[in-house]
């Protein structure tokens, strides 16, 4: 038997709101290792949006969610694989308890996130228990088992402090990929491991960074080019295969999964700052949080609320 472990993030690009890393991990046999997991759970999961049939979608959350229809299949899904794992948030506040409990003392700190202790999840009870046990009897009959959900939740104030530190976004991002391959290593002490990362922007040679953050292992260079990155790392028994690939999030379901776990987190948090400014004035429309639009909302804030004080360390970020 082997892991296999899918990295992926949400909210890199924005000036509001969370960076959100996240993993999902499987043991799988060892030939399954590049067995299309899509296939191997057929009756249960479904890659695209048609054809469903009360399957869980799992598939790169650009394709899972739109913000017009609500979070939808991302709560659906990941709730259903929470369930796996015998953990079942019905708030915010669980959630995140579950999948990052290091990031809740410092949300608490912020005036906007005050309602993630109440906030609730709304999907079907009823449905979730059906959706979950089909997953695990699929995975079951499959020869899988889902190990783990984990976060890494940057919110502003911290993901500000991290880029005054370490002087580099990308950097930032890299470090909590790393904190991700890190729990994964120790959490599930197999001998065989293998973790697919979705391509972090332009970067293309990882060695020295892999180096860094593992240095009690060898580290041999497999493949780097444009398209992917592969790399294996080795101490004693142990051997991890790590794969940075361009549109990872699509051809892989535990990446798709890891993908679908931050959207979902950001998406959580986003909501509960909307609704925290949207009740100051009702002229003031949500936001999702990128560039431009996140310029529009600091300037229609100005305007609509004047009598509230911006926080740039806590409310925009610094890059």
């Amino acid at each position: 038997m082997a892991v296999l472990a899918g990295i992926d993030e949400a909210g890199f690009g924005p000036l509001l709101g969370p960076l959100v890393v996240s993993s999902s991990a499987f043991r799988v046999g060892s030939k399954q290792l590049d067995a299309d997991l899509w296939q191997l759970l057929r009756r249960s999961v479904g890659k695209t949006r048609k054809h469903l049939a009360g399957r869980l979608l799992i598939a790169d959350s650009k394709k899972a969610y739109k913000r017009t229809e609500g979070l939808g299949h991302l709560e659906r899904s990941v709730l259903a694989a929470l369930a796996c794992l015998g953990q079942a948030p019905s708030r915010a506040h669980d959630l995140l308890a579950c999948l990052c409990p290091d990031c809740l003392p410092r949300l608490i700190e912020y005036p906007w996130y005050g309602d993630i202790q109440q906030r609730p999840l709304s999907t079907s009870q009823a449905d979730l228990r059906i959706a979950s046990k089909v997953l695990g009897d699929d995975m079951a009959a499959s020869g899988a088992t889902l190990l783990g959900l984990r976060c890494c939740c940057l919110d502003v104030a911290h993901y500000n402090t991290l880029v005054g530190l370490i002087k580099n976004k990308s950097q930032v991002l890299f470090v909590a990929t790393t904190q991700l391959l890190q729990k994964v290593l120790d959490e599930f002490p197999d001998p065989e491991v293998c973790i697919l990362v979705d391509r972090q922007g332009g970067r293309v040679r990882y060695r020295e960074n892999l180096r860094r953050s593992f240095p009690e292992m060898d580290l041999r260079i497999v493949h780097e080019s444009e398209e992917r990155s592969a790399y294996e790392l080795r101490s004693g028994t142990r051997r991890v295969e790590l794969s940075f690939e361009v549109g990872a999030d699509d051809r892989h379901l535990p990446v798709s999964l890891a993908s679908m776990v931050s959207k979902y987190v950001r998406e959580l948090l986003m909501d509960s700052m909307n609704d925290y400014f949207t009740r100051m004035s009702p002229a003031l429309r949500p936001t999702a949080g990128y560039w431009t639009d996140g310029l529009r909302f600091l300037d229609e804030l100005r305007t609509h609320v004047p009598q509230f004080e911006i926080d740039s360390h806590r409310l925009v970020r610094s890059r």
